[in-house]
């Protein structure tokens, strides 16, 4: 009996194990032919002693919720039930849609019910956008892995696990903030929980075209380079590449790495916010095609110049948080993206920063197709647990994943590390590292980040940071008028001691929407207005200024911001508000982006 017992718990401990496989990331999901969503109503289950993943001893139990168990006699004990429990959309942030999750961070348990048949010679790769912070994956009962990071994509080989009929997945979905995860545990934005961005099963080959980059040659603008890799080490494969606009079509052989190179001579149209143009691209192995739609252009500096297709470019920018429009909540869809791009499309922008960390890719590509330039970040965000290997690697995937989800985007042209982080050696070594890093996984891009200034006297601020020599455009915040009078904007000097372009990455301060006083009135949108009025005066003496991205486009949920009928847990620092209407400082930078039009 003794051997029996241990052999059921040696089995059912096995059940609980990795099953699947993280993969490489999927390139281009949206571009995949055969994509099933699994977008839609799941069922979840709010666990907030997570007793569905630990037993009493806080051991990893096998009798966990991801077995989705189901009573088979009355006497049995079950005490969970995915069929009977609540539904939420997916994608979508639990905060928003159950009114007594608004402030709960911890886990929820999520299950969707599928139907497939799956075919001989044929993978199955289960893609997330994004869940955040922590997603625990399983495939009827068999677990996955494990994902951490919430706001990069992710996916799995779930082929051994897929059965004919019906399946299920079930995501243990935590945010609980803790001290080495990134963002750490302090940050001004809201931790929205739970599946945020499309789910889908990709159905591809067994050997399948795993990712692929295309690129203008930086050197040679009718050059086009890249590559194209499989999933596995395979030689001999066919691949061939398409651009029929262009009249190209190559036929390439991949080596012993499952790799080829590609170099193609054309002369395509440079994207820009002006001729924001678009290639269709074609790439096929075997009965596989994946399309996409590629821009090219060169970004580069010189000294302190931001150059796009070798002409100056002034960077008209305004920060964005993901937050919905109108109904508020995670943005998730392409036409949330487009209201917030065309807000800041109106007023002038040529340029937006996406803050504070990666936005959904369907937002990338909507400023790419309405010619607006990106500055991408990942969440490396004031306080970091600099020297914990476990959080730099974990910032190291993040950038990695940002940088491999985008590198075809054209809009795309700044990576950007860090925000506002305290000055160190250990956090020189940690970010001097992440900017190597981001190099040699794509040089065709600036690198940035937003530092802080650090003042010499009252009125005489002097930029000193040991990043200087590892980005190629220095950026900083500062909200003089804001965290100190308005009235000394006037006085204030600037030293940037660099031979480098500057961007002014946040500056700014807080409106409630339709409260009208006298411009001395803290929160009335006359304070904002002369703010803005005086900052963009100060901010135009800065030698080398090439772009501004003022803080914020729209006001965004923040549990930091407390006053009772004026905050009420929004950062009110948008120059619109939540529900769209746009404050008098919009108009303010409306008219200086008008002036600035002729420097493009």
């Amino acid at each position: 009996m003794k051997h029996s017992y241990t052999f059921f718990l040696l089995f059912t401990l096995l059940s609980v194990s990795i099953y699947g496989q993280e993969i490489g990331l999927l390139g281009n999901i949206y571009g995949r032919q055969h994509v099933t969503s699994l977008n839609g109503k799941w069922r979840y289950i709010v666990d907030v002693q997570e007793r569905g993943f630990y037993d009493y001893r806080m051991n990893e139990t096998p009798w966990g919720f991801f077995q989705d168990a189901h009573q088979k006699s009355p006497i049995e004990l079950v005490e969970y039930n995915f069929d009977t429990s609540k539904q939420m959309d997916i994608p979508g942030d639990w905060n928003t849609q159950d009114n007594q999750l608004f402030f709960y961070e911890g886990t929820v348990w999520f299950r969707r019910l599928f139907d497939m048949k799956p075919e001989a010679g044929k993978r199955y790769v289960l893609y997330f956008g994004a869940v955040n912070y922590e997603a625990v994956v399983y495939v009827n009962g068999k677990k996955m892995g494990t994902h951490r990071g919430g706001f990069t994509p992710f996916n799995y080989d779930i082929t051994e696990a897929l059965k004919d009929g019906q399946n299920n997945v079930i995501v243990k979905v935590d945010n609980k903030r803790h001290k080495s995860d990134i963002p750490t545990n302090i940050y001004d934005w809201w931790n929205y929980g739970g599946i945020t961005r499309d789910v889908m099963i990709a159905e591809v080959g067994e050997t399948y075209v795993n990712d692929y980059s295309l690129q203008l040659d930086k050197k040679d603008w009718q050059r086009l380079t890249g590559w194209v890799k499989l999933n596995e080490k395979e030689a001999g494969r066919e691949i061939r590449v398409s651009i029929p606009e262009l009249k190209v079509e190559q036929k390439l052989t991949t080596d012993a790495e499952g790799r080829v190179n590609i170099n193609i001579k054309a002369k395509p149209a440079l994207w820009s916010p002006e001729n924001p143009k678009l290639y269709d691209i074609s790439i096929v192995c075997g009965d596989e095609e994946i399309t996409d739609q590629i821009g090219f252009r060169c970004i580069s500096t010189e000294g302190k110049k931001i150059m796009l297709n070798g002409k100056q470019l002034f960077l008209r920018g305004v920060s964005i948080h993901e937050e919905a429009p109108y109904t508020q909540g995670r943005a998730h869809t392409a036409e949330q993206a487009h209201i917030l791009l065309s807000w800041a499309k109106e007023m002038g922008c040529n340029y937006v920063r996406l803050a504070h960390y990666p936005h959904n890719e369907l937002a990338v590509r909507e400023a790419e197709k309405m010619g607006i330039m990106v500055w991408s970040e990942i969440p490396v965000y004031w306080t970091i647990d600099w020297t914990n290997e476990d959080t730099y690697n974990n910032v190291q995937r993040q950038l990695n994943d940002m940088i491999c989800r985008d590198k075809n985007r054209a809009a795309v042209i700044i990576w950007s590390i860090a925000n506002e982080t305290p000055h160190s050696e250990a956090r020189d070594k940690f970010l001097g590292n992440l900017a190597t890093y981001a190099r040699t996984q794509d040089d065709s891009r600036l690198i940035s980040m937003a530092m802080e200034v650090t003042s010499a006297s009252n009125f005489h601020n002097v930029l000193r940071d040991n990043m200087n020599k590892y980005v190629d455009v220095v950026s900083f915040n500062q909200y003089v008028g804001w965290y100190r009078d308005t009235q000394d904007a006037e006085k204030m000097t600037w030293e940037i001691p660099y031979e480098k372009p500057v961007i002014i990455s946040e500056f700014g301060g807080g409106a409630l929407a339709g409260w009208h006083a006298d411009k001395w009135t803290r929160f009335s949108e006359e304070f904002q207005e002369n703010l803005y009025v005086e900052n963009l005066k100060m901010l135009d003496k800065i030698e080398g200024l090439s772009g501004l991205s003022p803080w914020i486009l729209v006001d965004f949920h923040s549990p930091a911001r407390y006053l009772p009928d004026v905050q009420d847990y929004y950062n009110r620092k948008g120059l619109i508000s939540s529900s769209g209407e746009k404050k008098k400082a919009y108009f303010v930078m409306k008219r200086y982006y008008d002036e600035k039009k002729k420097l493009r």
